[in-house]
């Protein structure tokens, strides 16, 4: 029993991995996600009301919006007083100063005693004013008539700024208090000596006027009057602006608020989870149908539901934070990153499920849906090439391009003009560009950590002076030079039914480099008259014919070659005899079993596959043709590609016999210039 469990569950270990996977991803998006209801009505600003009348189904608060609550603590802080400190010791000091120093400017002897002390005790009063008013040494520009908060020990008085004499207006304080007595020929003296004495007695205190004004900002409140339930909001038809938008958007906050409660949590969660365990269902159906040999490898599932995860956590992250950056976390990086290690079509399907996934969380969710899908469309459309550093940055631009006037047209479309256009949301798309670029070595960080090869990777591995290829042409030339021509004729073949050309070039290139073990047991790095071969057995030909592959293989991995470029090692003879050697057995042995001359496959299973197999076998016959003809080349083609298709070898292949067609059609074309051949015309 236990051993029958054992066995089922390692059968099924796949399986197993991927609902693990599914369930832990479906988690953690949940998770990520911010804790808050979904209001069940979905309205824009300037749009029309395409509900039945909507009456309020509880009593609430009109919130604020925030460009209100800037505003009030905007008209707090622009007329909130400064407070000034006044310090009654520096009067004292003065006047005892001003008397020791009258002498000084006043001798005895310049003036009769009476008028000398008039003008003494008229000092005496004047600095008394202008203490009792206050002198002040203010950077602080204010208006005649504005408000200042006088503190005097701890006592606050509200005075006009204009009662306080400013040391710059004291020389004309001077001459209007001693015109008024009849002193002003004294001015002089006098501003010698006060000025020579004078000191400030009020002073701005900035820390009290900062705590104060923090603690009136923090009165002000984020609602401004209540709805009373059943009152009506809005009405069918009716624009959504003004009062109603306020309403409205009072009323779906409150609704969040009281969904997310304790009672409904469980029940939200529940829901959250339903919605995105749907979305991961669609893409992993889409997979084992459209894609199964994506489906079929836990490593490229793993990698897929990775990067969806990583794009709903940076954007939660941004939504947490402040929602009004959302458009700076690089969306696209997602199909751009997918396309550019399998295809456009599952970029695009795992980048709209991605964003219908986050349309649950972030604001205006319909603006957003419809910018980051038609954002990804045009990076599916226009980001090919990789390999090509310039085709990124033009793509770049792009897609900043349509974000930037999708985003025009629904500001225009919401406010009827561009007057109060957000222009640092242009910088937000900018910066999400700049983010996109990130993409490039985003894959080359990805190809190491999930062992996945990209187009750029591919170009590196057709460097024929890498150090694998430099030693094929050296121990094995003639193999070295076959495999050039299977090169060109595959990728021309792979361009003409649209599959992957690089790919095909790259598995052309490695698919003989087995050969280096024994390479004067293969015919096309025989220079002299004498075939190894002859002092051998079929089967031990065969053998070594066979093990090539095999050798390849342990030669590929022993170099780090990817294995999309070692599957190509593996099938490029599939399951096909070794037919020489086997008709050479027949006629040494009387039973000969053909599973002892047959490649050990697999057979191809992929376009790309398929297609060097084809270019691989034509390229190697078509060096026994001794009297090549446009007629002998197309019947030759023909006939070595059908037997491998009644031989089955392209069954796993998602290959069409359209296809194949199309990929003999090539074949015949390249041969024919290899070997300068044309048409012969009838006479």
């Amino acid at each position: 029993m236990m051993k029958r469990f054992l066995d089922h569950l390692y059968k099924n270990q796949s399986l197993i991995y991927k609902s693990i996977l599914f369930v832990l991803t479906t988690i953690l998006i949940v998770y990520f996600f911010p804790k808050g209801g979904k209001f069940k009505y979905d309205f824009q600003k300037g749009k029309l009301w395409q509900y039945e009348t909507l009456y309020a189904p509880f009593d609430f608060a009109i919130y604020k919006t925030e460009e209100e609550i800037a505003a009030d603590k905007d008209a707090i802080a622009n007329n909130h007083p400064d407070y000034y400190q006044y310090d009654a010791s520096i009067e004292p000091v003065v006047l005892e100063e001003y008397q020791s120093r009258f002498n000084t400017f006043f001798p005895e002897d310049s003036l009769r005693d009476r008028v000398r002390e008039r003008i003494r005790e008229t000092g005496r009063e004047m600095l008394s004013e202008i203490y009792e008013r206050g002198v002040v040494q203010s950077e602080t520009e204010h208006e005649e008539d504005e408000v200042i908060n006088l503190v005097t020990g701890n006592e606050e008085e509200a005075i006009l700024y204009s009662r306080l004499i400013a040391l710059g207006e004291l020389q004309g304080f001077i001459n209007q208090y001693l015109e008024e007595r009849q002193l002003n020929e004294y001015a002089e003296t006098f501003y010698a000596l006060i000025f020579d004495i004078i000191r400030p007695n009020v002073f701005l205190d900035d820390e009290l006027t900062q705590k104060t004004l923090e603690q009136e900002l923090s009165k002000v409140t984020a609602t401004r009057g209540s709805v009373d339930k059943g009152k009506r909001i809005i009405a069918k038809g009716e624009v959504v602006e003004g009062e109603k938008y306020s309403m409205l958007y009072s009323l779906r906050r409150e609704y969040q608020s009281k969904l997310w409660n304790e009672s409904n949590y469980n029940w939200l969660v529940l829901g959250y989870v339903m919605l995105v365990a749907l979305a991961l269902i669609m893409l992993l159906l889409f997979l084992k149908k459209y894609r199964a040999e994506i489906y079929d490898n836990n490593n490229k599932v793993t990698f897929i539901f990775f990067n969806i995860l990583v794009m709903i956590f940076l954007t939660t992250a941004v939504v947490k934070i402040n929602p009004d950056y959302v458009y700076v976390v690089p969306l696209c990086t997602l199909p751009l990153i997918l396309k550019a290690f399998f295809d456009p079509r599952l970029g695009l399907f795992a980048h709209v499920l991605t964003v219908l996934l986050l349309g649950f969380i972030v604001p205006n969710s319909f603006e957003y849906v419809f910018l980051q899908i038609v954002a990804g469309i045009v990076t599916i459309q226009t980001i090919s090439e990789l390999h090509k550093r310039a085709n990124l940055f033009i793509s770049v631009g792009q897609i900043t391009l349509v974000y930037i006037l999708a985003y025009f047209a629904f500001f225009v479309i919401h406010e009827g003009s561009v007057e109060d256009i957000k222009w640092m949301t242009f910088t937000l798309f900018i910066l999400n560009g700049l983010a996109t670029l990130a993409a490039f070595p985003l894959i080359y960080i990805y190809e190491k950590l999930f062992a996945l090869v990209s187009d750029v990777s591919l170009l590196e591995l057709t460097d024929t002076n890498s150090k694998l290829l430099k030693e094929l042409s050296d121990k094995a030339p003639g193999t070295f030079h076959h495999s050039l021509q299977v090169a060109n004729l595959a990728e021309a073949a792979a361009n003409e039914i649209g599959a992957n050309s690089m790919l095909v070039r790259v598995g052309a290139l490695y698919h003989d480099v087995g050969k280096m073990k024994n390479p004067m047991y293969f015919t096309e790095n025989q220079i002299t008259s004498v075939n190894p071969h002859n002092e051998l057995s079929a089967s031990e030909s065969a053998s070594i014919i066979i093990n090539h592959v095999l050798d390849g293989i342990e030669l590929a991995k022993k170099n780090n070659l990817p294995d999309r470029v070692i599957d190509f090692i593996r099938t490029h003879h599939g399951t096909t005899l070794v037919y020489y050697f086997y008709k050479k057995a027949e006629t040494e042995e009387q039973e000969v079993d053909p599973d002892d001359y047959r490649y050990p496959g697999p057979i191809p299973f992929s376009k790309e596959t398929a297609i060097l197999m084809m270019a691989d076998s034509v390229e190697a016959a078509s060096k026994s043709l001794k009297n090549p003809t446009v007629k002998v080349i197309e019947s030759f083609v023909e006939k070595i590609v059908s037997k491998q298709v009644e031989e089955e070898q392209f069954l796993n292949a998602d290959i069409t016999f359209k296809e194949i067609q199309q990929v003999k059609k090539v074949l015949k074309q390249k041969l024919t210039n290899i070997y300068n051949l044309r048409v012969e015309y009838p006479e």
